[in-house]
């Protein structure tokens, strides 16, 4: 072959070669991700720095790079304000150019960000935001809910209990938007399915005494007191109907929010019996094992279905970034759209073009102590709850996908 002929095919093989790299566009020449949560308050358990290791665990997997640029991850305590949190997300996207959010707990927090994220063009990823209204009326492209919302937990709990023989219900809601969307939900599918609700009572949140709540509802004589309420409420009115003897009596507590380090906080005796459903558990097989593990050789604790779902998430959007060859937030987000989501976090996963993560929930049954065989062994799986039994369809306040 002549020399300027194997020249001409060399310098179009390293052309070829470059193309890709010449394609890929990074904005900043770095891919920033802000975990936006709760450092110091009552989600700081639950999320927090739990959060930012997950995070953190997800990048140095894929290796700290993407399309050759480097991956960096900063925190934000938004302190559970909802101002606070807009605050730090619009100083993120304007000035530190952080391209993506994620964690966010509490719905009010998460709602105020994605209004930000909506703004600026940017991407957000809630985790322990549960309103069905971030992927209903206010569903935005650049926002994303991948682990639960009130809808699922809901009725993913209701329609197993009440199956399971659980047919007269009783709740002790928590007196604000969350505890009444969660006693709403799950009311209607306990009647759907041939049900009864006896009753409510409604303390408003945080009541430092819980004990007449409890009362009316193990008076109500219900079999199955619904929990419509989130930390600190529903942790203690657990613990109050366990020092009532609720379970000894026969009737049985469902949480509609509940996770697994609140019931490691609670521990096996008050909380044994306690209905519940998750998006996550840590020892369900092997998958969920091994990564449940390397946390907690970080963290000192198993994971709740937050912080499993941080790892999940940003391992995709990095996945994403590197398929799509750009860190442009829409492209970015059609890539995350196109595969099924299958990890050890979520069995059966699909992003909706609504924004809401569409995957597999169990229903759990807190251990008695003596059923429990080693640290952190707390649940039973009593049944897996597809997706779309679970978050139905989409809501037609949001106009995403709509032909």
């Amino acid at each position: 072959m002549p020399a300027r002929t194997r020249f001409a095919l060399g310098t179009l093989a390293a052309l070829l070669l470059a193309a890709p790299a010449a394609l890929a566009q990074v904005s900043d020449d770095v891919v920033k991700i802000g975990v936006l949560t709760d450092m110091n308050g009552p989600a700081s358990t639950p999320t927090g720095q739990g959060s930012v290791t997950a995070a953190q665990m997800a990048v140095d997997d894929f290796g700290g790079k993407v399309l050759g640029k480097p991956i960096t991850v900063i925190v934000g305590d938004h302190q559970l304000k909802p101002d606070i949190g807009a605050g730090i997300a619009r100083r993120w996207y304007d000035v530190e150019q952080v391209d993506l959010i994620v964690d966010v707990p509490v719905s009010a927090v998460g709602l105020a960000v994605q209004n930000i994220a909506n703004d600026k063009k940017k991407l957000l990823i809630t985790h322990s935001t549960g309103a069905t209204d971030f992927h209903g009326k206010f569903c935005s492209p650049y926002s994303m809910q991948w682990v639960f919302d009130t809808h699922a937990l809901a009725v993913g709990t209701a329609q197993e209990v009440v199956k399971r023989g659980g047919d007269s219900w009783f709740f002790i809601t928590d007196d604000y938007a969350f505890g009444h969307s969660l006693e709403k939900d799950a009311s209607a599918m306990v009647t759907k399915l041939g049900g009864k609700v006896l009753g409510a009572v409604r303390p408003p949140f945080a009541t430092p005494d819980l004990s007449s709540f409890v009362l009316q509802a193990q008076a109500s004589k219900a079999k199955i007191i619904g929990i419509a309420a989130g930390p600190p409420n529903n942790i203690n009115e657990i613990k109050t109907g366990g020092e009532f003897g609720v379970f000894k009596g026969g009737q049985q507590m469902a949480a509609l929010l509940a996770l697994i380090t609140d019931i490691h906080s609670l521990g096996l005796p008050a909380a044994q019996g306690l209905l519940l459903t998750t998006s996550f558990y840590w020892d369900m097989d092997d998958k969920t094992r091994e990564w449940s593990k390397r946390y907690f050789a970080k963290m000192n604790r198993m994971p709740t279905m937050w912080q499993a779902g941080v790892y999940s998430s940003v391992m995709y959007y990095l996945n994403a970034i590197k398929d799509a060859g750009t860190d442009e937030p829409l492209k970015v987000a059609a890539k995350m759209r196109e595969k099924p989501i299958e990890d050890f976090f979520a069995r059966n996963g699909k992003l909706r073009e609504d924004g809401l993560m569409v995957h597999d929930l169990m229903l759990v049954q807190v251990k008695t102590p003596d059923e429990s065989k080693y640290p952190w062994d707390y649940y039973k799986i009593l049944a897996k709850i597809s997706g779309e039994e679970a978050f139905g369809p989409p809501d037609p306040a949001c106009s995403l996908g709509k032909k």
